[in-house]
């Protein structure tokens, strides 16, 4: 489970201020007196497409201060033990959860409702969107859930997470969608649901259903002073999932666009124009081979605009390698346009 504490850079800290004053404006009940629902019959029958998923993978390094002390070159290779939540997305053992659950697991163990064991194996990871697909070969048929459409959820609606918190398996929290479309700095893809449905270490991967059943977010992050729930959790939306996991069933993996740039915020770097400012063009990227040049700023792929170098970055990524693209730039206060050829974005590239 990823968690974000309340001094974390990488989300705002006005997310984990409340102010009780603010609920004194409140003046009348909701309109809505139909009282709580009743989640069993739910929960009755998406559990058994819920698994918990345990991990061995070995230790890469140790913690930044311990690196080249004996203690670094006694824990580099360690094995250590990990546990996350998945779903079950096809009977024939196809199994959906987050890709940090199964980083660099050497094994991976996937146990399902019944208390039933099997050997899995990794199909594929997306660090992007930070999405795995494992495949266990069942023993019978299994139970299997679907994604629904994430964009027609509702701040308030009524959500189910269940997952293996804590390792304790198969569990259950409801709660309500509280926000759309969250940026919590994970990457470029950010777009979570938030949810204040009870999620702890362990429910990572794991699905939140909306009152038919349908799965609408997997479970992958926290917001937390303490480490366990604080009422703020992050989901992946089931729209954002969907082509992922059927590039995964389908390849194996997830082709992203490249360009071979480094950029940064255009406003942020001082210029009075919104857009995604050049910094860097590696030597032999499609950019490069295209002639683009440190200072360009971009404003616009394909004639959609671009404000941010956040959004050049998830336009690119979300293109196919090879496809020819236009950008529209400014260059020496002048307007142009450049046709550039998408590469095959590598682990560690950002734009």
């Amino acid at each position: 489970m990823t968690t974000f504490r309340p001094d974390s850079p990488r989300l705002p800290r006005r997310l984990a201020l409340l102010l009780p004053a603010a609920l004194g404006a409140c003046s009348g009940p909701a309109r809505a007196q139909r009282g709580l629902p009743d989640f069993a019959d739910l929960a009755e029958r998406v559990l058994p497409a819920v698994v918990s998923i345990q991990v061995t993978s070995r230790e890469q390094a140790a913690p930044t201060e311990l690196r080249g002390t004996p203690l670094d070159r006694g824990r580099r290779g360690q094995l250590v033990q990990g546990a996350g939540s998945g779903f079950i997305i096809e009977p024939s053992g196809i199994i959906v959860t987050n890709g940090h659950v199964v980083g660099n697991a050497t094994r991976v163990t996937v146990t399902t409702q019944d208390g039933t064991e099997y050997p899995a194996r990794v199909v594929g990871v997306d660090e992007l969107t930070d999405i795995a697909l494992l495949k266990i070969t069942p023993r019978g048929t299994l139970s299997a859930v679907s994604l629904g459409v994430s964009a027609h959820l509702r701040v308030g609606q009524w959500v189910l997470a269940a997952g293996n918190p804590f390792g304790l398996g198969g569990s259950v929290t409801s709660g309500i969608i509280s926000a759309r479309g969250r940026d919590i700095g994970a990457g470029p893809f950010d777009d979570f649901i938030q949810t204040d449905a009870p999620i702890n270490p362990g429910n990572s991967g794991g699905p939140l259903f909306n009152m038919a059943g349908e799965v609408i977010g997997i479970n992958t992050a926290i917001y937390s002073p303490s480490g366990a729930s604080a009422g703020i959790g992050f989901a992946v939306p089931s729209d954002l999932a969907r082509p992922v996991v059927e590039s995964l069933i389908r390849d194996g993996r997830v082709d992203r666009g490249w360009l071979g740039v480094s950029v940064a915020d255009a406003e942020e770097q001082g210029r009075r124009q919104r857009g995604a400012l050049i910094m860097g063009v590696e030597r032999g990227s499609p950019a490069a081979r295209a002639g683009l040049r440190q200072g360009d700023l971009v404003t616009a792929l394909n004639g959609q605009p671009i404000a941010t170098s956040r959004a050049l970055v998830r336009g690119v990524a979300g293109l196919p390698p090879g496809e020819t693209v236009r950008l529209t730039l400014t260059r020496g206060g002048r307007q142009q346009d450049i046709a550039v050829q998408i590469g095959r974005r590598p682990n560690d590239n950002q734009g």
